[in-house]
């Protein structure tokens, strides 16, 4: 194993002019159909392998999907989140203005999955009659703070890793939605795998704290490298996600490891258990 030529093909990935629009766009769109081509995967193999994902009404196949990409995802985000806060020396001197070029591809490829992930949430809102404040919210805050890297090639990028290592929870959410749906929300992986989650979340808190201590202690020069229209837009994103989206989904997946209610479709958690009792039932009067 060749230890400078994988570093010189590392920095050839990374190498572009990322001044020029039609490079940053390409990326983004790069990074857009690389995770619809992830969701389309997990289409076609859950199909293939998984009777219970086809017997899934269009709704839960889309939360399915979903989950699998956004876990996918999340590795390649956290990564990049955890080099920038505990690694890279650029990072650490100047949590403001500095950039680097693997910070931003990897900016621009996310970029682009949560464009996707717009996509998604609102046609299956569209499709499915389904509405969601929190998760619109959510997404559409998502996006607008990860599109000032698009737009403003001055900003720095260090706030930004940090909010894409807050997806450090999907990879859990994914295995907890998944082993749910196939009627596993009962053993013992799904409840240590539901610790983890609750855990994960409440690293998320402390990473948001975190963010808002980084900005108030260089307020001046965040507000004036961001912008004020987009400092604005990154503000309320981190407040509504600090104050409300945050503790509400830590309370639902403190709640869901309590009483094994899905809060994606609730209703076919409570029709699969009163299925249970009804199947229970019937054997005890046929044993009588």
């Amino acid at each position: 194993m060749n230890l400078a030529n994988d570093s010189a093909a590392s920095r050839d990935i990374y190498d572009w002019d990322y001044v020029l629009w039609e490079v940053r766009l390409m990326l983004l769109a790069a990074g857009f159909f690389i995770y619809l081509g992830v969701f389309l995967l997990s289409h076609w193999l859950s199909s293939w392998i998984s009777a219970t994902y086809r017997a899934l009404s269009g709704t839960e196949k889309a939360f399915w999907n979903t989950h699998m990409t956004r876990g996918l995802f999340a590795v390649q985000s956290c990564g990049a989140g955890f080099w920038a806060l505990f690694v890279d020396p650029v990072f650490q001197t100047d949590q403001v203005y500095s950039q680097q070029k693997w910070s931003w591809f990897h900016c621009l490829i996310a970029a682009g999955y949560f464009l996707l992930d717009n996509v998604i949430l609102h046609v299956s809102n569209i499709i499915f009659r389904v509405f969601d404040v929190v998760s619109v919210v959510h997404h559409l805050f998502a996006f607008g703070g990860i599109l000032g890297v698009i737009t403003n090639i001055k900003s720095g990028h260090y706030l930004i890793l940090m909010g894409l290592l807050l997806e450090m929870s999907s990879p859990s959410t994914c295995i907890s939605h998944v082993l749910s749906k196939i009627g596993c929300a009962n053993t013992l992986f799904w409840k240590a795998n539901q610790w983890v989650l609750i855990h994960m979340f409440h690293c998320r808190m402390v990473l948001s704290y975190y963010m808002w201590w980084v900005c108030i202690s260089n307020w001046n020069d965040v507000v004036e490298n961001l912008g004020l229209p987009y400092f604005i837009v990154f503000f309320m994103g981190l407040s509504i996600f600090t104050l409300i989206i945050n503790p509400y989904w830590t309370y639902g997946i403190t709640e869901q490891f309590f009483s094994l209610v899905d809060r994606n479709s609730p209703n076919t958690s409570a029709k699969n258990e009163s299925s249970g009792k009804l199947n229970s039932e019937t054997f005890q009067k046929k044993r009588i």
